[in-house]
C-alpha cells in the first residue's frame, strides 16, 4: 500500500500591528520565555523585538500547541488567542502571561485551581468506572494506538471493560451514544479540558 504524502501549510493572521506601552511591558518580569500559536508567529517576532528593546531578556522563543510541553523555569508570555494554551502552560511554568490585543494579563491561581479540581473529579470518575473508552486520534503526531492497546490490556486485568475508539476528529457530542462511564485520552491533552468525563493517559497510573 502506497503512503499518501501530506502537505502542511501554515495559517497566519495578517495585518497585526501591536505596539506595547511601557505600562504593559512593566507588568512582565525581566526574563521570560516567549511562546506563540502558529497563527501569531509574525506578531510574536514583532513583540520579541519590542521587549528586547525594553531590556526584557527572552530566554526562549517557540511555537506551542494545546498539548505542548515546554522546558523552562522562567515565566511565559503567550502570544495567542483564548486561555486554553495558557492554562496548559501554567502547569509547566511558574507564571504565565497572555497578550490580549494591547493588554498583558496574568493567569490567576483561581483559574488553575478550577482546572485542577476538574481534573481530580475526572480521575475519581475513571477509578470508579466499569466501562472505559480509550480515545485514539489518527492525526499525525497524536496517534497512539500501541499505547491504547497496552492500556486496554492493563484495564482488563483490573476487571474493567475497555474499548478503543479510533477517529480523526473526536466529537464530544457523540459520547452519549455509547455506554461508557469514563474516557481515557491518548491524543492531545487539551481535549480533556472540554469534558469532565475525559482523563488524560498521563494522569493515571498502574501499580
Amino acid at each position: 500500500m502506497k503512503s499518501i504524502k501530506v502537505l502542511y501549510i501554515e495559517s497566519k493572521l495578517r495585518n497585526l500591528d501591536i505596539n506595547l506601552s511601557k505600562e504593559e511591558i512593566a507588568k512582565l518580569p525581566n526574563k521570560i520565555f516567549l511562546a506563540y500559536s502558529i497563527q501569531y508567529k509574525d506578531l510574536a517576532v514583532i513583540i520579541k523585538k519590542q521587549l528586547e528593546s525594553s531590556n526584557i531578556k527572552i530566554s526562549g522563543f517557540g511555537q506551542v500547541l494545546g498539548c505542548s510541553k515546554i522546558s523552562t523555569k522562567d515565566p511565559v508570555l503567550l502570544i495567542g488567542e483564548g486561555r486554553f494554551h495558557a492554562i496548559n502552560l501554567y502547569l509547566q511554568a511558574p507564571e504565565v502571561y497572555v497578550l490580549d490585543n494591547n493588554k498583558i494579563t496574568k493567569i490567576t491561581e483561581n483559574e488553575v485551581d478550577s482546572l485542577r479540581s476538574k481534573r481530580k473529579a475526572a480521575l475519581v470518575k475513571f477509578l470508579s468506572a466499569d466501562n472505559i473508552g480509550i480515545l485514539v486520534s489518527t492525526k499525525p503526531g497524536q496517534e497512539n494506538i500501541a499505547l491504547a492497546t497496552s492500556l486496554k490490556q492493563k484495564l482488563k486485568k483490573q476487571g474493567k471493560n475497555a474499548f478503543i475508539f479510533l477517529s480523526n476528529n473526536i466529537d464530544l457530542n457523540q459520547f452519549e451514544n455509547f455506554n461508557i462511564d469514563s474516557w481515557v485520552n491518548t491524543a492531545c491533552q487539551g481535549l480533556s479540558y472540554d469534558s469532565p468525563n475525559i482523563i488524560n493517559y498521563s494522569e493515571i497510573s498502574f501499580k
